[in-house]
């Protein structure tokens, strides 16, 4: 009896398959990236420059330690408070003569900040915090100033900040050399200039 030869499997195409499947799982998956936080380092201070001394009621200490327990000035608080006590500290304008703020509407403690430019709020974060932690409270810190730049926004403008400067960072170039986008620079800039983000952020410690 003959024997029977065994159909032949035609492989020609398989690796054209193979490549388009390829290309379909490339072009069709997600692949989720952490997009950290926007943060544009100051440059190098000469060594000959002397750093400004600040006032310690100038400072606003912030502290996340390693088991994420947050401490605002040496005192437990709640991340859900710390926007709020970081506008109280910005807003204070305790400061008196050229030291004031005639657009503060805080409580001009004289035992707090003296007004916004002269206001630091310092952040250290221990090596062993979460970094989920620290995005967290560092939003909440960034979100003071947005609140504060909105309010004096709509109040001297009828125009949030954020709004403004949405619209400043998608002026055309094209018509960047005109009065309007000029009025709208400088608007920006005094908003800025009024509560400016001064958030310096410490060397994290060592558990």
């Amino acid at each position: 009896m003959a024997k029977r030869s065994a159909p032949e499997v035609n492989a020609g195409s398989m690796a054209d398959i193979a490549f388009l499947l390829l290309i379909f799982f490339l072009v069709t998956t997600t692949i989720e990236v952490d997009s950290g936080i926007q943060s544009k380092l100051p440059p190098p201070v000469p060594d000959e420059v002397t750093p400004p001394k600040i006032k310690q009621k100038n400072i606003f200490q912030v502290l996340v330690n390693q088991d994420n327990r947050l401490l605002v000035e040496n005192e437990d608080m709640e991340i859900k408070d710390l926007t709020a006590a970081a506008v109280k500290f910005l807003d204070n304008g305790g400061g008196e003569g050229p030291a004031g703020c005639a657009y503060c509407e805080g409580e001009r403690d004289p035992e707090s900040s003296d007004n916004p430019d002269k206001a630091v709020i310092s952040l250290v974060n221990d090596r062993q915090a979460t970094y989920n932690t620290y995005v967290t409270v560092y939003n909440e810190l960034v979100r003071a100033y947005t609140i504060l730049r909105n309010r004096e926004s709509n109040k001297r403008y009828n125009e949030s900040y954020e709004d403004m400067y949405l619209r400043y960072k998608e002026w055309p170039e094209t018509e960047k050399e005109t009065p309007e986008y000029e009025k709208l620079e400088e608007q920006v800039n005094l908003i800025r200039d009024l509560f400016p983000l001064k958030l310096s952020e410490a060397e994290p410690q060592e558990s």
